[in-house]
């Protein structure tokens, strides 16, 4: 692990890629650096933990084609790469809302960063934007061309307008200096890795659910989500990379949409829980409706989910009862 470090040249020989991925050490941006090992890649992860975690980055570590940077996106960075990943972003209500500023000034210098980074180099890009972007939608399901819903003053504002200036600073960026530019908009996805306490909807149901503590539901638990297993929503950011001709923004996320009251009801049935299901009073700007349009996604990357909601939700719930009892053991909002 290197802190500051100026990265290497890029080899870019015969389909293998020299790849920058920021926002590396998080529940996504560390399946993607496995993923990208796994075909053969050399992988630079970048980022400073503020809320990824190393242990995420364990297999990545011990394999001789990964490096790691530890850095804020918001201090520049530099290097030769052929292709980056901008990941670098908390993501839950609570952490983002717990460093307000922080949130801001990472998703807008640090995707100017990004992109300069990309501007000198010729490196193609990609920044992970999100379903936030379209606030809290009157538009149901949601396709790229709704320009949304969102509050600008409001507490999620640091987040949803964030990543709103950062799709702005991208396509600009695209017009005026010819970036090669890949913009997605990820919804809800969960799986492996997530923080068990970054108060996200699926991390906090099973948690809980595995601990027989209450189940919270804010409001009547009538909004809606649509949850994307985290393999499913890689390849797709896989494939977006890797599409020649496309800038975005696509969806990626699944279609398979469900309400608040009957996810918590499946996560107790499917952890075998005796945990109660409560309520308390909806947050401000919590979407009440989120669902995915993902035709354009399958039209042009031919992409859609492969896994379903229940089989995604037994291997987490399984990984984290694992987990949960290896801790016991001492070896070791609804957005």
């Amino acid at each position: 692990m290197t802190r500051g470090k100026r990265f290497q040249k890029t080899g870019g020989l015969g389909g293998h890629l020299r790849i920058l991925v920021t926002g590396s050490a998080g529940f996504l941006g560390s399946h993607l650096c496995d993923r990208l090992l796994q075909k053969g890649h050399t992988v630079v992860g970048l980022d400073n933990f503020l809320t990824g975690r190393a242990e995420n980055l364990a297999g990545a570590f011990a394999h001789p084609a990964f490096e790691f940077v530890d850095q804020d996106v918001v201090s520049p960075f530099d290097g030769q790469f052929d292709q980056i990943y901008h990941l670098a972003s908390p993501a839950s209500p609570p952490m983002y809302q717990r460093n307000p500023v922080e949130t801001a000034k990472i998703n807008f210098i640090g995707t100017l960063n990004a992109m300069e980074l990309a501007k000198r180099t010729g490196a193609r890009i990609l920044l992970t934007s999100t379903s936030e972007v379209y606030g809290d939608p009157e538009v149901h399901p949601q396709p790229e061309s709704y320009s949304g819903n969102v509050n600008q003053t409001g507490p999620r504002a640091c987040y949803d307008e964030g990543k709103r200036i950062a799709e702005t600073l991208a396509f600009d960026y695209h017009r005026q200096h010819q970036v090669d530019i890949r913009v997605v908009r990820i919804f809800n996805t969960y799986g492996p890795r997530m923080h068990t306490d970054d108060g996200r909807v699926v991390s906090q149901f099973v948690a809980d659910a595995l601990a027989g503590r209450d189940i919270t539901v804010f409001g009547n638990g009538g909004q809606t989500r649509s949850f994307c297993y985290y393999a499913d929503l890689v390849a797709g950011l896989d494939k977006m990379m890797n599409t020649d001709g496309l800038t975005g923004p696509v969806n990626l996320g699944n279609p398979e949409e469900i309400s608040i009251n009957e996810f918590a009801e499946l996560v107790v049935e499917l952890a075998g829980s005796s945990s109660r299901i409560v309520t308390r009073p909806l947050p401000i700007d919590d979407p009440k409706k989120r669902r995915p349009d993902i035709s354009k996604a399958k039209r042009l990357l031919d992409w859609a989910p492969t896994v379903s909601l229940r089989e995604g939700l037994i291997e987490t719930i399984e990984l984290q009862s694992f987990l949960l009892t290896q801790t016991q053991s001492g070896t070791r909002g609804n957005s």
